[in-house]
């Protein structure tokens, strides 16, 4: 149990020298940011995810189908706008070789695309089944546009155990790797946590749209990737070693 507490602790808090830096915490808050999101828009904008694409697919299927609240428009354009954040992504970040600064690069894309989908929520609600989905397609595709640029930045940095968005991988390590060792290691502190923010950023998207009005759900994760973006500009200035691409 110490080694699982200490694993999560030096994630959240990591140690000087750590060959990660500050990117950890970093990657923990987008991770609570992604929970977030996608609870707005699974439940605001059609049952549609706009960070896990792994649900998009199985919607699709269900759509497909013929299973009443899903639609293939919706899931469709969630996975395009997705693989065009990605593409975006890679050639935003693809020569940055500082990690401190693809961290920044991808907040700065990110915070303005979640503030666009705010604007066009706040101009134009999201109504009722029947009438327009254009703003519910506008919102996701912008969301999702955005998501994949953090995905793309996730891939740059490399930090392991911390993809903020994919947690099946994640959660087989923790007990897989249990189940071979026969105890919970330091590397399950840091996979725990993980999961834990992404359920926590959930619960706080579930709470925005239940609780709030449509352009206040969307605003509050705009303001969080702000937060991170700038938390991200000292480290985009650091010339320690663990700046360096792996």
């Amino acid at each position: 149990m110490r080694s699982l507490l200490r694993g999560a602790w030096r994630t959240a808090v990591p140690a000087p020298g750590d060959r990660h830096g500050p990117l950890p915490p970093l990657l923990l808050a987008l991770t609570v940011l992604s929970g977030v999101i996608d609870a707005v828009s699974y439940l605001m904008l059609g049952h549609v995810f706009v960070a896990n694409m792994t649900g998009n697919v199985v919607f699709l299927g269900f759509a497909l189908a013929g299973a009443p609240g899903f639609s293939v428009t919706a899931s469709l354009v969630a996975l395009v706008a997705f693989a065009a954040g990605a593409f975006l992504g890679g050639r935003l970040l693809g020569q940055v070789g500082h990690r401190g600064r693809a961290v920044l690069r991808a907040g700065v894309a990110e915070t303005a695309l979640i503030a666009a989908a705010a604007l066009v929520v706040a101009v134009d609600p999201v109504s009722a089944a029947g009438s327009s989905n254009s703003p519910r397609y506008l919102s996701a595709a912008v969301l999702a546009v955005a998501m994949g640029i953090q995905n793309a930045m996730v891939a740059v940095v490399a930090v392991p155990d911390l993809t903020t968005t994919v947690l099946t991988r994640t959660i087989t390590g923790v007990f897989a790797d249990t189940g071979r060792s026969g105890r919970l290691e330091e590397k399950a502190g840091r996979q725990l946590l993980s999961v834990l923010t992404l359920a926590g950023g959930a619960v706080a998207g579930a709470v925005l749209v239940l609780h709030n009005d449509q352009s206040t759900a969307l605003a509050v994760p705009a303001a969080l990737a702000a937060v991170v973006t700038l938390a991200a500009v000292r480290p985009a200035r650091s010339g320690e070693p663990w700046t360096e691409a792996v």
